[in-house]
């Protein structure tokens, strides 16, 4: 094997030396901006720094990245993974045991709805299926699971006094207060999306602003919305495609940017 192959294979993280956070970036995937995140919240602290001040990780933290990294993929909040990793007496091989079934489950979930997605392409272009009349019209939702929604929705927000007063307020809500909501909204999510295309970083002073504007934007048409709470919201703005691609109208990935503002905007000294 050539020195150009080995440097370029990927390896192990050596447990005997240290990384520096772009080296960790690089090797995870994660943004150097979300490395600087978890540290700033305790989820995920380099061993040292160096004499110059740079963050160092261990084997060790690159391993914890990657379970954290799991967790998230399954929709769990930085607050629950935090407190996966701060229970006493909890067994890591049980916790990644734990995570590997609920990736392959929702591996199978995936692959049954990628057949149902691909009956419907059949259905669009009117490929005939061998042995097939009449559709199988169950199979066009096989694994979306629609009244996951509304549990999900319900065990959010459910008899919390928040969607007892968003509930008041939004049926009050007419033609012209929708359109004012709607109109605000795109404001707020265009001038985001104009900072982050200078260049400026999420816990840069002009995106926390517009960060704190989007949490009294809540507030005032929604529901009372303190700095952790809307730190909460950010989690499901990342986690739920739908909210994702909301978002994501007024900028690619603008609701990762948006949700990083808002965290840092929750941890700022008030």
């Amino acid at each position: 094997m050539s020195r150009s192959a080995r440097k370029s294979s990927p390896r192990s993280p050596d447990p005997e030396r240290f990384y520096r956070i772009r080296e960790v970036a690089r090797l995870s995937g994660v943004t150097v901006r979300t490395l600087h995140y978890y540290h700033e919240c305790g989820l995920l602290v380099p061993r040292m720094r160096s004499a110059k001040g740079y963050r160092l990780y261990t084997g060790a933290e690159i391993l914890k990245l990657q379970e954290i990294l799991a967790q998230r993929a399954l929709g769990f909040s930085l607050e629950a993974i935090r407190q996966s990793f701060e229970t006493p007496g909890a067994d890591r091989r049980d916790a990644l045991l734990e995570l590997r079934h609920g990736l392959l489950e929702r591996l199978r979930k995936s692959e049954r709805m990628l057949a149902a997605i691909d009956q419907r392409l059949a259905l669009l272009e009117k490929i005939p299926e061998e042995g097939v009349g009449e559709p199988d019209w169950s199979r066009l939702f096989d694994g979306f699971e629609p009244e996951r929604y509304e549990k999900e929705v319900q065990m959010r927000w459910g008899g919390t006094r928040a969607w007892k007063i968003s509930q008041e307020r939004i049926r009050r809500y007419g033609e012209t207060e929708w359109g004012a909501l709607r109109a605000e909204q795109a404001t707020i999510l265009s001038e985001l999306a104009a900072i982050r295309g200078k260049g400026l970083p999420p816990a840069s002073r002009e995106a926390m602003a517009v960060a704190e504007r989007h949490r009294l934007f809540i507030d005032r048409w929604f529901y009372p919305c303190g700095p952790q709470m809307h730190a909460g919201l950010a989690d499901l703005y990342e986690q739920d495609a739908r909210f994702a691609a909301t978002i994501n109208r007024w900028g690619e990935n603008l609701s990762s940017y948006l949700s990083a503002s808002i965290r840092y905007n929750a941890c700022r000294p008030r």
